[in-house]
């Protein structure tokens, strides 16, 4: 019977490990075929010649550099902003007492059950009417406050001991110098999880920038290289755009793959105190 669960288990991570790595080599044999050998039909399995020079073409193709620039910017931003907030709300939630503050606490995990794709029209007409429209403010604003951010950095600071904010409280320490002091080192594995999260998912959006953004010159790397490699004919150069997506997408499997020990770290922290 144990055996069956691990042959199960193990059967279940192979099929996931396929469905995530089938469009990823897809993406790379992609990059490297001739633009007649991408039109074959069936295609290939393979490149039967490689062709590096695509991603040559593919930097001096789309402004690149732009998206990229564009991309640090909002990430940096975002990234900064949402890990002040996130440290300053979980630690209210875990160690001040102030009326309303369950309460409080609970509507910020409700909003985490709203589905982005909900939000989307109400942020849209807000940024319309204060007439942010092709400006980093409209990037940046809506992913400077995130719940599941609060929550986690909330949880891995109920790990700390009462007594030891109680002692501190009794030397004289301010809240902001307890914070500081001693939250923000103990819990620094938490904030490193969260602020590559959301660099990561800066990295990821797509939909959100394409609204906002109808200026080329302020397009992220999502949205931007979509568009950069179709012709006027409507045609696309699947081979150059698979060959930027995957410069796009490689620097991130690095960093996961580099910081994977601290992610994990800050994620299983926070679930073992409520």
């Amino acid at each position: 019977m144990k055996r069956t669960k691990n042959l199960g288990g193990r059967l279940y991570l192979l099929l996931l490990l396929v469905i995530v790595l089938v469009p990823f080599y897809w993406m790379v044999a992609t990059s490297l075929k001739s633009d007649a050998e991408v039109a074959m039909t069936p295609s290939t399995l393979y490149p039967h010649s490689v062709h590096l020079d695509n991603y040559l073409k593919a930097l001096q193709v789309a402004p690149f550099l732009r998206y990229f620039l564009n991309t640090v910017i909002v990430a940096a931003a975002v990234v900064s902003i949402s890990a002040v907030v996130s440290i300053s709300a979980a630690f209210a939630y875990a160690r001040l007492e102030f009326p309303g503050r369950d309460l409080l606490f609970f509507l910020t995990l409700a909003t985490m059950m709203i589905p982005q794709e909900m939000l989307i029209i109400t942020n849209f007409k807000t940024i319309a009417a204060w007439g942010w429209m092709n400006t980093y403010q409209a990037l940046i604003v809506p992913y400077c406050i995130n719940a599941s951010h609060i929550y986690l950095m909330r949880q891995n600071m109920k790990q700390i001991p009462h007594e030891l904010y109680i002692a501190a409280r009794i030397d004289g320490l301010s809240n902001f110098r307890f914070l500081l002091k001693v939250v923000i080192p103990q819990v620094k594995s938490a904030i490193f999880t969260t602020m590559l999260l959301s660099m990561i998912w800066i990295w990821n959006i797509f939909a959100w920038p394409n609204l906002v953004t109808t200026n080329d010159s302020l397009r992220l790397i999502s949205n931007g290289l979509k568009n950069a490699f179709t012709q006027a004919s409507g045609e696309v150069a699947y081979e150059l755009q698979m060959a930027a997506a995957t410069m796009v997408t490689v620097p991130l499997i690095i960093v996961f793959v580099l910081f994977r020990k601290y992610i994990l770290s800050g994620m299983t922290k926070g679930g073992i105190k409520g």
